[in-house]
């Protein structure tokens, strides 16, 4: 967890100009953790973890078939299909595809699994161009965050609701981190509780600028805005697209049968964003005093 934080420390360098790193120097560094790979296992009722040691996957299965939610790097691809087989789901029953945020790191295995399983992807309305682009926001001819372009089947904004079968997701907008990243909630069973899950899109300043050439217009507000929404949320088990959001591998470890799911933590989110709130202060105030001293 600290290799991560201390890389995407350096990834709000890059982006404000303040070090002489590059986003090759950055993906080195988090890459092997990315792409290592991590048992799968269920992580409530029928919510399933099938992604890497680095990237967060989920599988949510239905009466209908499979949802998965989000995928890992490309070259992963391959690692969350047999994940998927080890749990004895079956890729070709994927109805659904769904996207928190369109980054390469989230998107990679999107445009592969969708043409073997005739899918539907849906994703943050905002998210759509850049997932059908295939690059990141205000860095459009970065090569080195392309990822290979989708079709978007179905946008959703704030309130949204996706169904399969006998499970219902409602789509939260919490942009900022991209300009249609969604957050998804959904109620599991935990015995004879009844549980509220939120997968949490993202709320780091990571790459983004937010000051003077903006990643995209309305940035800082987006992300004000979402902290604000999502502390406020009443979430029983928080999830997100990387395992350190919510202590994934430490949690898993101390599973065992009979005792109470360590994933469920009531609160956890407003602790969690508390923090993300925090650390946009410092980098806006950081990109800001950078930009001043260039001007």
């Amino acid at each position: 967890m600290r290799t991560i934080a201390a890389a995407l420390c350096a990834l709000t360098l890059i982006a404000t100009g303040a070090q002489a790193q590059t986003l090759k120097d950055f993906m080195a560094v988090v890459m092997k953790k990315w792409t290592a790979p991590f048992e799968p296992f269920q992580l409530i009722d029928n919510v399933y973890y099938v992604g890497t040691d680095g990237i967060a996957v989920y599988v949510i299965k239905t009466s209908q078939g499979l949802i998965l939610m989000d995928t890992a790097m490309q070259q992963s691809t391959g690692m969350i299909k047999d994940n998927i087989a080890k749990l004895g789901f079956k890729e070709g029953d994927i109805k659904i595809i769904l996207n928190t945020h369109a980054h390469l790191d989230h998107t990679g295995g999107f445009a592969e699994i969708k043409k073997e399983t005739g899918a539907q992807l849906i994703a943050g309305e905002r998210d759509k161009p850049l997932l059908e682009g295939g690059y990141y926001p205000g860095d459009e001819n970065n090569t080195d965050l392309a990822f290979t372009p989708v079709k978007v089947d179905r946008t959703v904004k704030e309130g949204d609701k996706v169904t399969l079968g006998d499970v219902t997701l409602t789509a939260h907008s919490t942009p900022g981190h991209s300009p249609g990243c969604t957050s998804w909630e959904i109620t599991v069973k935990d015995g004879s509780q009844t549980r509220n899950v939120l997968f949490f899109c993202s709320g780091t300043v990571a790459l983004n600028r937010l000051v003077g050439r903006q990643t995209y217009p309305g940035i800082v507000d987006d992300y004000r805005s979402t902290f604000t929404k999502v502390k406020a949320m009443k979430v029983d088990v928080l999830l997100g697209p990387h395992p350190e959001v919510y202590a994934m591998q430490a949690k898993r470890a101390q599973m065992k049968d009979g005792a109470p799911n360590p994933f469920v933590e009531p609160g956890e989110n407003a602790t969690y964003v508390a923090g993300l709130e925090q650390d946009f202060d410092k980098q806006l105030a950081k990109q800001t005093a950078a930009l001043q001293k260039s001007n």
